[in-house]
């Protein structure tokens, strides 16, 4: 089993997931079975319950997990789709140890950070590791924080344990580029490198983010004070398209560098990466396409709809459009201003959340489209208020409304306990209540959401606990809301439509998770393809 350890230096959010992404892209490319994991170091068991506002959107996997975005980072650049094994964090570590010694496992020794604390961070790698030819293995927070050192402990003791031939680290950090001296500094990533040294950890590679690229005599000040090769000092500038890293990482053969690190081969086949050279080209000769509202709450923090931006990055760029996604905060819109607000957009998104705050300018935004005749997708909460606005205002139900939201004669969406699925989880603390991850639907024959997956049958990810009461689909279908889509097991409502409408449709599930920039996601190409039919009305 190999592993490559990447961590980060100087200031966080510098990019540790897209650079192992691509990364994992190139290794794929040169034959290998790759695949990345998060040690993530804060005590929460699970990003499920932290606000999106504060630690971007929560991403959901195959099997159900609940994880950071980062893994929605390695998915959309690998072949393969990870579980909740490729996500770990501290919390989870200390509730397993605490476990292991209420049940005696430790038979009465002292529980410590070295060796309990460790050796699990350790197990749970190396279970991820063992049906993979590399393993990339992405530690989250900066060097320096207290609360990454069990982390940085545990992958120093890997290469004592498993050989050099084993395990390579590389490190990214950030030079700053100071305007008024003229001059790109160093001296932070000495500093960081210093850091991991200090910890018994000397970085293999350098990735440095900077402005622009780093000059020669700079790569030799770096090489030179931090004992990395100068060959593994890795120039990495400010870049117009994410998806042009794996490229930049190719040119100085960085996976060239990993796989002699780790004796490995690394033969490239010949145009292994001309899909992503045609899609970079692709995306930088885009025409200027149409202007996407996205309706949502969670706005102060770009990273709360990282997936739905991507989803519809990738629909557009196959499109050869340039898609302008607008976040607008649904508290914001009133009455008054809907329609100011939404009139310079071609199509509608509402996506998902939780709790009442922002609800009723979703609403609005909701019925806008239904009566402007613009394209709408329901995401999620979405759906389920798509539902609440027609009920409302179309087929006449009084207080139409949520249970998550308040009590209502009405309550066109709810907890339908009756319909959970045998298999799903059902635990009282928060977070356990929910259905999570893939789940298969089956679409009705000649309706819209059929024609565009071109299937009987589809499965998306789910994650929710609230569902579109069947009590009154017989009622809201007799005024033209279609149900297009159930659940194939337990028969839950996940998909509706408005035939007579040019493009509506309610999905419960998040399309966006099964998105990648190689091969986009139907529903969004589909929902694109018809905003752009109203390019004329784009504002000059």
């Amino acid at each position: 089993m190999h592993y490559v350890f990447i961590t980060g230096g100087v200031v966080s959010s510098l990019g540790k997931g897209i650079i192992s992404g691509s990364l994992g892209a190139l290794l794929e490319a040169a034959g290998h079975t790759v695949t990345c994991m998060k040690l993530e170091p804060y005590i929460n068991v699970d990003p499920g319950t932290i606000s999106p506002q504060e630690h971007g959107e929560v991403y959901v996997t195959q099997d159900g997990a609940e994880t950071d975005l980062d893994l929605g980072h390695y998915e959309r650049f690998l072949s393969s789709n990870l579980g909740k094994a490729n996500s770990v964090t501290s919390g989870q570590v200390y509730a397993e140890v605490l476990d292991n010694e209420r049940r005696g496992d430790y038979l009465g020794a002292t529980v410590q950070v070295i060796p309990h604390i460790t050796d699990q961070i350790q197990s749970k790698i190396e279970e991820v590791g063992k049906n993979f030819d590399i393993t990339l293995v992405e530690v989250g927070g900066t060097v320096g924080d207290i609360e990454s050192l069990p982390f940085l402990e545990a992958i120093r003791q890997m290469r004592i344990k498993l050989g050099v031939k084993h395990v390579v680290y590389i490190h990214l950090t950030l030079l700053p580029y100071v305007k008024t001296a003229g001059e790109m500094k160093t001296k932070p990533t000495q500093h960081s490198v210093k850091e991991m040294r200090s910890i018994g950890i000397q970085p293999d590679i350098l990735v440095c983010r900077a402005e622009r690229n780093l000059l020669d005599k700079e790569r030799a000040k770096i090489s030179l004070f931090t004992n990395v090769p100068q060959q593994a000092v890795i120039s990495m500038a400010d870049l117009d398209s994410i998806y042009r890293i794996p490229l930049v990482l190719a040119e100085q053969k960085v996976d060239e560098q990993v796989c002699a690190s780790l004796g490995l081969s690394c033969h490239r086949q010949p145009g292994s990466l001309q899909a992503w050279e045609s899609l970079v080209i692709q995306e930088k000769s885009a025409k200027k396409g149409p202007r996407i509202g996205l309706i949502g709450k969670y706005c102060k923090s770009k990273d709360a709809y990282k997936s739905l931006i991507e989803a519809l990055k990738h629909a557009s760029i196959h499109l050869e459009y340039e898609v302008e996604v607008v976040i607008i905060d649904s508290e914001s819109l009133n009455e008054q201003n809907v329609d100011d607000t939404l009139q310079g957009m071609q199509a509608i998104i509402v996506a998902g959340g939780f709790g009442e705050r922002g609800v009723e300018g979703k609403i609005l935004a909701i019925r806008w489209a239904r009566e402007k005749s613009r394209p709408f997708l329901g995401i999620c909460l979405g759906m389920q208020l798509a539902v609440i606005e027609f009920c409302r205002n179309v087929v006449g139900l009084d207080g139409a409304c949520s249970s998550e939201f308040t009590k209502s004669k009405n309550p066109v969406v709810g907890l339908i306990e009756e319909l959970k699925t045998a298999d799903s989880e059902t635990r009282d603390t928060m977070g356990g209540t929910m259905r999570l991850g893939a789940c298969i639907d089956i679409l009705q024959p000649d309706s819209k959401i059929h024609q565009i997956y071109d299937s009987d049958k589809i499965s998306e990810r789910h994650r929710h606990r609230y569902e579109v009461n069947p009590l009154y689909v017989e009622k809201f279908q007799e005024y033209g809301l279609v149900v297009s889509g159930r659940a194939e097991e337990g028969g839950f409502i996940d998909i509706v439509e408005l035939p007579e409408h040019p493009w509506f449709i309610g999905c419960q599930f998040h399309p966006e998770f099964n998105s990648k920039p190689l091969s986009p996601h139907p529903l969004f190409i589909n929902l694109v393809q018809n905003a752009c039919q109203d390019l004329n009305n784009l504002p000059e």
